[in-house]
This record gives C-alpha cells, sequence and structure tokens, in this order.
C-alpha cells in the first residue's frame, strides 16, 4: 500500500479509502481514485484482507486448487486432504480451475488477497515464478501435485505412469496380440498428457508396432471428447484393434463410440483406460485400466504440507512417487 500511495502521489490512508469503496464518507476525486486504481493495477497490488487481524497469526485454513471437480478422481483426493486437514482442526476451500490458465490465475490472486496457512494445488499452467510470488506474497507453505512442478520449496506428489503405461502398451502387444494400437490423449500443455504420449510413443517404438499420426488423436479429458475421439479412430481405413485412452472419462467415452458402431469390445476393439475412477467397474463391459491412487496421493502430500506448516521439516522441497497399476478386466 505504501508503494501504490507513493506511485499515485497520495496518502496511505486515501488508497485505504480508494480500495474500500470509501466506506468512512471522505470525498475524493474521480481524478484521484483514477490515479490509485492506475498505481494498483501497474504494481500488481491485491490487499491483504487478513494483514490487520491476522498477523502473526494462524487461519487454520487450507486453501485447495484442482483441475476438474467433476473428474471422480479428484474426489478421493479432495476426501484425504478434508481427512487429514480435520484432524489438524483444519478447514479446506476448493476452488476448480477446469484446467484453465486463467482460472489458475484467479486462484493465485484470491490467494494473495485472502492468505491461508497451506496451499494444496493441481497446477497446470502456473510456473515456478507463479508460485514463488504466491509464497512471497502469503507466506503460505505450497504443496502441488505434478512430476512437472519443480519448485525448491514445495513438496509435490505424483503418479508413476510413465512407465506403467509402457507396461501396459506391451502386455496389449504380448499378452493379447494386438499391433494397431490406437491412442487417445491430450495437448501437451498438459505436463501429463505429454509425459503419457512418450511412454505410449517408446512402446510402440521399442515393440515395432504401427505408429501412424492418424492412430494419435486429441480430447481434452472428457468423456465427449473420448467419444469424439474413438470416433475418428474408427472412421480410419484399417482401425486400430484396441486403444489406449490417457484417462478413464476419454475411455469410457470410447465405449460408447464403440458401442453406437456395433462394434464389440474387447472382441473388435480393445479399449484400455488410466485412474480408475469408481465408473471403470461400474461400466459395461467393465473398463481395463491404469490405477493411480488419488487418496494416497492426497494422503501423503497434506501430511507432508502440515510438516511444514507446524515446523517439523523445514528442508528443500520432495517428492513423492506413489506406484500405479494395471487393472485387467472386460474391456481389453
Amino acid at each position: 500500500m505504501h508503494d501504490v500511495a507513493k506511485a499515485a502521489g497520495v496518502s496511505q490512508s486515501t488508497v485505504s479509502r480508494v480500495l474500500n469503496d470509501n466506506a468512512a464518507g471522505i470525498p475524493i476525486g474521480e481524478e484521484t481514485r483514477r490515479r490509485v486504481l492506475d498505481a494498483v493495477q501497474s504494481l500488481g497490488y491485491y490487499p491483504n484482507l487478513h494483514a490487520g487481524s491476522l498477523r502473526g497469526q494462524k487461519t487454520r485454513m487450507l486453501a485447495m486448487m484442482i483441475a476438474d471437480i467433476a473428474n471422480p478422481f479428484y474426489h478421493a483426493m479432495v476426501r484425504a486432504v478434508q481427512d487429514i486437514a480435520r484432524l489438524h482442526r483444519y478447514d479446506v476451500m476448493i476452488a476448480n480451475t477446469d484446467h484453465a490458465r486463467e482460472n489458475e490465475l484467479h486462484f493465485m490472486e484470491s490467494i494473495i488477497r485472502r492468505p491461508v496457512d497451506g496451499i494444496f494445488m493441481v497446477p497446470y499452467h502456473l510456473t515456478g515464478d507463479h508460485i514463488s510470488e504466491i509464497i512471497a506474497r502469503t507466506g503460505s507453505v505450497v504443496v502441488a501435485v505434478g512430476q512437472h512442478v519443480d519448485h525448491p520449496l514445495v513438496d509435490t506428489v505424483h503418479g508413476a505412469d510413465y512407465d506403467t503405461l509402457f507396461d501396459a502398451v506391451a502386455w496389449l502387444h504380448r499378452a493379447r496380440g494386438h499391433r494397431r494400437i490406437g491412442f487417445i490423449g491430450v495437448t501437451e500443455v498438459h505436463s501429463a498428457g505429454a509425459r503419457r504420449r512418450a511412454a505410449f510413443e517408446a512402446a510402440v517404438q521399442t515393440l515395432g508396432l504401427a505408429n501412424d499420426p492418424e492412430l494419435h488423436v486429441m480430447g481434452d479429458w472428457s468423456e465427449v471428447s473420448g467419444e469424439l475421439a474413438m470416433q475418428s479412430l474408427l472412421n480410419l481405413p484399417q482401425r486400430p484393434t484396441a486403444v489406449v485412452a490417457i484417462n478413464d472419462l476419454m475411455a469410457i467415452g470410447a465405449l460408447e463410440a464403440a458401442r453406437a458402431a456395433n462394434l464389440r469390445v474387447p472382441e473388435d476393439v480393445a479399449v484400455v483406460g488410466f485412474d480408475d475412477i469408481p465408473a471403470a467397474s461400474w461400466v459395461r463391459p467393465r473398463l481395463t485400466t491404469i490405477a493411480q491412487y488419488p487418496a494416497d496421493m492426497g494422503r501423503l502430500l497434506t501430511e507432508a504440507l502440515f510438516e511444514r506448516i507446524d515446523g517439523a521439516f523445514e528442508g528443500p522441497g520432495r517428492r513423492f512417487a506413489v506406484p500405479c497399476k494395471l487393472i485387467i478386466r472386460e474391456s481389453a
């Protein structure tokens, strides 16, 4: 606020009145108000709404940013975070970003305005510089889900997906005889998408299988996009005999596309997903998939977060890996 006042050529009390909509009722000229707001914007200032009342105290609040609240993968993770937080007598605020950069930036701005003691995030677009800014401006402990997050002060957790996806492709070939395998991924803006595509390509190359560009189709993590992607693969002159989707929602969409095309699964086309969400065992045929363990990931990372909040650990950022596992069911 001192910097804003200096840049605008006014007092700090004037800045405070402008930012609080002049609750005191003291007249402020429009030109003065505009100078203050321009200074606020140019300096990237967000008022800390807790600074006066909570200086030196704990908020007993965590903030959790997840990528898609509709994706059942995150439900178990959220539950684990809340269970651990409750043991520490903490509450959890949850924000959903829908994988959108602007929503992640909005979350960042919100946390700077209303700091919490700890932040559990699943970032796809926030960079190390963004995380550094959050830590510097709030003093909050930050932990993150994702192998791509690399920050010296941040503990991370990830599923060991690369090797397991590689092995799943090898199993489709060696145990089930498939040589033409399709792939439903997402744009490589998402690090998980890039890593899983790299694992798939490494597997088909190692096994000497077809790796035609037409066999790679992009979705957006949703069931609808998986259905559309599968339709594209099934319309190829030489369609794949098996398809790997990098999450279960897209794999379930792929099952629907196969059903609509009057194809039998797995006799005509096999389908493999990723995550092992509850619906994977409810759909018919039941989905063969690679299980991640989001509850374990959430529990492990939240315990690490509280170690830092409570001062039990002050070392550099730790990287935790949770194994994945191929779950063989009826779709492959």
